[in-house]
């Protein structure tokens, strides 16, 4: 069993306790959430009742207790043993939409939308993203002009995980002048007048996890639904983009480690010119290829995880274990679809869906280019 150095017997025993729940309650359902494009409702209270959506919260917004790291071994089990990626993102989607407000909200938020999340009552969603500016954050258009004791919205956000049935978007606006300093975030609720959802989004990969673009038509907002300072937003933005990097750093360890897994499993009984597909030294050779990578990019999220606990920056490190996880999850789930053959190239099979999964990752929670920029800049060059 591959895991992090940072583990411990707490670790461990939560790796248990989220083992049982996805091979219980996603893995029978994986392929057939996944041709559906998503999962039933119900698996968000079903997640509350076994613990496991309040995984890193504290305990004052309903969470669990616990850190990123019990965050990230709690992913892994998920990924390792429901086999459905698009519905393990789409459960937890609440982790890069609920921070900003356990972090920097009112204790009136915390309560309104922090602890229904958390209890499995309510879906949240992030909205960052515009059609027309990708990864350039400082850029983004959608509006929100003070009226009163409302802001009044208008824009659009597009590429946003559970967009189409959250409850919730802790959205980015602009409510001041251009650049990074005139924006804020706020909570846009589903049943605000003007809100809705332009269309749903098919995807190459994560099927299971609903995406939606959205659109904000005059919708009014109240002014208690600001998080934060007005136009201070750009900062708690780049604060969670930290974290989420981290854990799509691991999601890719935790996908190459199960492309990893099928293909063994599968070179062990496939026979091909009178032998197992094992028996042959390029195959065992791609093999242990397939394993170094995966143990490389799990050690480097690690220690960038442990920095980040301990207190330190850890922006370029951040980005440097997402470029590394996201270039060994590409290879290895490559790599496995190959030595399946064609029956890599079946979609029953699940190294297929690992394959068109794993392409989102040099492009979601910024792109592999702006994560090379970002080590620059924290290189110093």
């Amino acid at each position: 069993m591959s895991t992090y150095l940072f583990e411990n017997d707490e670790h461990r025993t939560l790796r248990q306790q989220v083992r049982k729940f996805a091979q219980a309650r996603i893995l029978p359902n994986a392929h057939e959430w996944e041709e559906a494009e998503e999962f039933p409702l119900e698996l968000y209270a079903q997640a509350a009742e076994a613990e496991i959506l309040g995984i890193g919260y504290p305990e004052e917004v309903g969470g669990g207790g616990g850190d990123l790291s019990h965050v990230l071994v709690a992913a892994d089990e998920m990924v390792l043993h429901g086999k459905s990626v698009g519905t393990c993102v789409g459960l937890g989607s609440h982790g890069i939409a609920l921070p900003p407000i356990v972090k920097a909200g009112t204790a009136e938020q915390k309560e309104r939308f922090a602890k229904p999340v958390l209890a499995g009552r309510m879906v949240s969603a992030l909205g960052i993203t515009e059609p027309g500016g990708g990864s350039d954050v400082a850029s983004l258009r959608t509006k929100a002009v003070k009226d009163g004791d409302h802001y009044v919205v208008n824009g659009s956000k597009t590429f946003i995980t559970s967009g189409c049935r959250a409850d919730f978007v802790t959205c980015a606006v602009r409510t001041g002048g251009e650049g990074h300093g005139g924006i804020s975030m706020l909570i846009i609720e589903r049943d605000t007048p003007g809100f809705s959802v332009s269309k749903k989004l098919h995807k190459m990969g994560w099927w299971a996890s609903d995406t939606a673009e959205l659109s904000f038509e005059d919708c009014r907002v109240p002014v208690t639904n600001l998080i934060g300072q007005e136009n201070q937003g750009f900062l708690i933005i780049m604060q969670n983009f930290v974290t989420e990097r981290l854990m799509l750093a691991a999601q890719c360890v935790s996908i190459a480690e199960l492309a990893y897994r099928e293909t063994l499993a599968y070179v062990r009984e496939r026979q091909a010119f009178g032998k197992k597909l094992m028996g042959f030294q390029v195959t065992r050779h791609k093999l242990a290829d397939m394993r170094t990578r995966i143990a490389a990019a799990r050690a480097l999220t690690g220690e960038c995880v442990t920095r980040f606990l301990r207190g330190e920056p850890a922006i370029g490190e951040a980005a440097m274990a997402k470029n590394t996880a996201t270039d060994a999850c590409m290879w290895v789930c490559d790599q496995a679809v190959q030595l399946h053959g064609g029956y890599g190239y079946m979609r029953e099979y699940v190294v297929e869906r690992l394959f068109r999964d794993a392409r989102l990752y040099p492009i979601g929670g910024g792109t592999r280019e702006i994560m090379n920029e970002i080590i620059c800049k924290t290189s110093g060059f």
